[in-house]
């Protein structure tokens, strides 16, 4: 399986933990990432350890918007590219394309630029200062 692939998965499993949350559902991550590789768990696990930070961050850079708005795959999308960009060696041009390419494919076009700005800020402003 491709990392692309990988991020669609990724994607879909922080969709189903976000209508988990929203019903208030139980669920059990474990048993969601049973037969999932490394990168799958690592991401997801990353995300939702993270959540409150990339939730803040993606706000921060939401021009007269907050995350809450978005739909729950235009959220995951956003969450797994900002943790991406700060927490993994993926380089952070591969992880702005990932996150747009999936948010042409799974968001409406409107979403498209705010994903890429939001993540395109982030990097600007949260990585780039520090490298």
């Amino acid at each position: 399986m491709s990392r692309s692939e990988q991020r669609v998965e990724i994607m879909t499993m922080l969709y189903q933990v976000l209508l988990y949350k929203k019903n208030k559902m139980e669920y059990n991550i474990d048993i969601l990432l049973d037969d999932k590789d490394d990168f799958i768990k690592n991401i997801v696990n990353g995300v939702l350890e993270k959540e409150t930070e990339l939730e803040e961050l993606a706000n921060k850079y939401l021009n007269n918007w907050k995350l809450d708005r978005l739909g729950f795959t235009d959220q995951a999308i956003i969450k797994m590219g900002i943790y991406e960009i700060l927490y993994t060696d993926t380089p952070n041009r591969v992880c702005i394309n990932e996150a747009i390419e999936l948010s042409k494919k799974y968001s409406d076009d409107s979403v498209v630029g705010i994903v890429n700005g939001v993540l395109d800020k982030v990097y600007h402003n949260e990585v780039s200062d520090a490298e």
